[in-house]
């Protein structure tokens, strides 16, 4: 399966993005959202590093 690799840039720079924005306004984010925030940010950010170690191991393919 060949994935675009458009929307493939586009996910890792929202998520690096995501995360980076929830680092700066920590402080600003409800006790109640913080937690699920974090988690999902966490996620995201753990799968656009697996999109880059498998677009790097393909890319000779």
């Amino acid at each position: 399966m060949q994935l675009d690799s458009g929307n493939v840039v586009i996910f890792i720079i929202l998520a690096f993005a995501l995360g980076f924005a929830l680092i700066l306004g920590r402080n600003s984010v409800p006790d109640r959202l913080r937690r699920g925030m974090a988690l999902i940010a966490t996620l995201l950010v753990c799968f656009a590093f697996f999109l880059i170690v498998y677009y790097l191991v393909n890319m000779g393919a």
